[in-house]
């Protein structure tokens, strides 16, 4: 068996499909009244889920959610960055890992040292948000280029050196932390996967402290996921981004995150399932209650639905037992693409 890299296709992903077929007629499953769609009310035990903090706010929805329907099953959603949730995830510590980038192969080969199977599952789209002090006058939109000066090591200073008509002031930089997917993201999207971050950053892994640093520096600058600038609109200014390919600059929005025009900072994000964790009724039942729920409640925190035809995908995925990462092919290397085209 090998738990990432390529799709289990036979002997046991027919084994995993019939043994979660088997814990789903256990569960009961069926739609309650509350609104959004649940199942048996006298499951109990545990869920333990770590990782992105941009994932968080869906994972702790859901959540939330699924306590009303099962208050017997206690559900703990933690927050390490990706990379920290991966570190627990590959050595099998937690049930579920949210990350807010596809899993690397260093992790995958943990997760296989370890004996760690896993289903890989998105659930919705973020984009991220370089946000600005609300009363900062002067950016009115941003390359890629001159926000890699801005982020990389060695770059600019003061926002005079990006244009002189720009205040002649330093620049305070704030990032999520390097155990961040945010933080991943953002350099390869940004600054270059063999560059550097600069290093007199304000880093957090908490994304509520990068926020309270921007709106209280006017000098400020930060990226975040969109759901933590959708809930501040008030306190933040977000910076429109030139795409690249047809140099119009847009803001991060329902609408540009879906389609696409909102780049290079559009990202899917994922949840990845414990295999051997599934086989307990409430994993089971939650995960299941996660992939019904994760469309609207996604949308209600902040984020952006995918297309139905890539959550039909992941529940197809899910009850077929297929394991490892579609982001990684059989040499280990990563696989780039549109949700839409990568994940089958």
């Amino acid at each position: 068996m090998r738990p990432g890299g390529t799709m289990s296709r036979f002997g046991f992903g027919a084994w995993l499909a019939v043994a979660i077929a088997g814990t789903a007629a256990l569960t009961g499953c069926k739609t309650d009244t509350g609104g959004t769609k649940g199942g048996d009310s006298k499951l109990s035990g545990t869920v333990a889920i770590d990782g992105s903090s941009t994932v968080y706010p869906v994972s702790e929805a859901i959540a939330e959610s699924f306590g009303k329907v099962h208050p017997d099953v206690k559900v703990t959603v933690a927050v390490s960055g990706t990379g920290g949730g991966f570190k627990r995830f590959t050595a099998a510590e937690t049930d579920i890992s949210d990350a807010s980038r596809p899993i690397k192969a260093s992790e995958n080969a943990k997760a296989e040292e370890n004996g760690v199977a896993f289903i890989e599952l998105p659930i919705c789209y973020d984009g991220l948000t370089v946000a600005v002090h609300p009363t900062n006058d002067w950016v009115e939109e941003l390359t890629v280029e001159q926000l890699r000066s801005i982020f990389e090591s060695g770059g600019v200073q003061k926002w005079s050196d990006i244009d002189p008509s720009f205040p002649d002031r330093p620049i305070k930089v704030y990032s999520p932390g390097s155990d961040s997917g945010t933080f991943d993201y953002f350099r390869e999207a940004i600054v270059g996967s063999d560059n550097a971050f600069r290093p007199d950053m304000s880093v957090s892994e908490d994304d509520h402290i990068l926020v309270t640093g921007i709106a209280g520096d006017k000098y400020a600058i930060g990226y975040f996921g969109c759901a933590y600038y959708f809930e501040n609109k008030d306190k933040l200014k977000a910076v429109p981004v030139l795409n690249p390919k047809t140099g119009k600059a847009v803001l991060p929005a329902p609408e540009t995150i879906e389609d696409g025009s909102y780049a290079p900072l559009s990202r899917p994000l994922f949840i990845y399932v414990n295999v051997k964790s599934l086989m307990r009724p409430e994993v089971k039942a939650f995960v299941d209650f996660y992939l019904e729920n994760a469309p609207e409640l996604s949308e209600e925190v902040g984020y952006v639905r995918l297309p139905e035809e890539v959550y039909d995908r992941a529940e197809a995925n899910l009850k077929a037992g297929k394991t490892g990462s579609q982001y990684l092919d059989k040499h280990g290397d990563s696989v780039e693409g549109p949700v839409t085209e990568v994940y089958e």
